[in-house]
């Protein structure tokens, strides 16, 4: 007898190349062909389908019509029943039409993914998203969310039943990166000097990452230091960063933009300190690269970022605030960007807890479990 490899569909808001999307490409590529995939974007970007190697089929298929809310779930639920998938992996609010749809169906193998919030909701809950996810989300297979701060969101907030969410931390392939070595020739290609210090972000450049505010701080480094700005990513704040770079004195020919890198471990090894703006996150996993390539990291105190952090860390995690967090950030930067010893000392405590905490065997094994238990219903 053949058997049928179980059929996953996964939906999500925009399959653009971020950290949920890049990581269920990870996800689906790690587990072989012990599963097929099919993946329905909401908006119809499917730009992170660029990320897969090619080994599997992995089959895109055409969003939904937006015609209004109720229109839109008729037509998911449509095509629940026509593909009848083995289960149905939701990702964050956008996808949320997706579960209802399978509430209406009674269809309760739904794994409902949970990444942290926009820049609507990055300072105060909304009440109605609050109220559907306490209705409907006691009803699917599996909550999973990446840190202990959204798990408590979800346990309290939420009121799902313990047993109903599992926490997963983001993990990578550790072994594919190594530690930060300067790496000139990428440095000469970019048109830093060898030996300047090189300040690195990397995220999609949505409002609620804020790199308008790292390059705000990045203005107030010290400029005797030498220091250059590295930014990997694209999205809507990228004109308006480059504006800003561009008419800032200390920031103009210091600032190098680089768009998307499927593959940004040359780009880590490249700097010599790494730095999160954002107004909100869960468990970032450029944070866990950059530890992994032996950075030291200046950040806001959002989500998750703390605890992963090296303890030695603790002074270069600071507090959010809107008015005053780019001169904090600047000061700690300026810091680093001084002293070669500390961003040492610092780089190799990220790293040894990243080799210890964020191994990706681990994150595959829990969510492939999930996966397996949903689909045999």
């Amino acid at each position: 007898m053949v058997r049928t490899q179980p059929h996953l569909l996964h939906v999500f808001s925009t399959f653009v190349p971020a950290g949920p999307e890049s990581r269920a490409v990870r996800l689906i590529e790690g587990a072989g062909h012990e599963f097929r995939h099919s993946i329905v974007a909401m908006d119809g970007r499917t730009d992170a389908a660029a990320l897969f190697s090619g080994k599997l089929d992995v089959k895109l298929l055409e969003a939904p019509p937006r015609a209004g809310s109720l229109a839109t779930l008729r037509r998911i639920r449509a095509r629940l029943v026509e593909l009848q998938p083995s289960a149905l992996l939701t990702y964050n609010w956008g996808a949320f039409d997706a579960v209802l749809a399978a509430r209406s169906l009674r269809y309760g193998r739904v794994i409902h993914h949970e990444d942290g919030f926009n820049q609507d909701e990055a300072q105060e809950f909304k009440a109605r998203r609050v109220w559907a996810r306490r209705l409907v989300l006691p009803r699917v297979h599996r909550v999973i969310v990446p840190s202990r701060k959204l798990e408590t969101i979800a346990r309290e907030t939420w009121r799902l039943p313990p047993a109903k969410v599992l926490c997963v931390p983001n993990g990578i392939d550790l072994a594919r990166f190594q530690p930060a070595d300067g790496r000139p020739s990428l440095r000469h290609k970019l048109g830093i000097p060898s030996r300047a210090p090189v300040i690195g972000w990397v995220g999609h450049l949505r409002p609620e990452k804020n790199p308008l505010r790292f390059l705000k701080a990045a203005a107030r480094v010290d400029p005797e230091t030498g220091a250059h700005f590295l930014i990997l990513g694209d999205g809507a704040e990228r004109a308006g960063c480059e504006e800003l770079a561009a008419k800032t004195p200390t920031l103009y020919g210091r600032t190098h933009f680089v768009g998307h890198q499927s593959d940004p471990r040359e780009h880590y090894r490249a700097m010599d300190a790494f730095c999160i703006s954002s107004d909100t996150e869960q468990m970032p996993i450029a944070l866990v690269e950059a530890m992994a390539s032996a950075l030291p990291v200046v950040t806001t105190d959002v989500g998750d970022v703390r605890a992963m952090l090296a303890p030695e860390q603790a002074d270069w995690v600071l507090p959010l605030d809107e008015r005053e967090t780019a001169w904090p950030l600047a000061e700690k930067l300026t810091e680093l960007a001084r002293d070669a010893e500390l961003r040492s000392r610092l780089g190799r405590a990220n790293r040894a807890k990243a080799l210890r905490d964020y191994d990706f065997a681990t994150m595959l094994d829990a969510h492939r479990e999930v996966w397996r238990t949903a689909a045999r219903g």
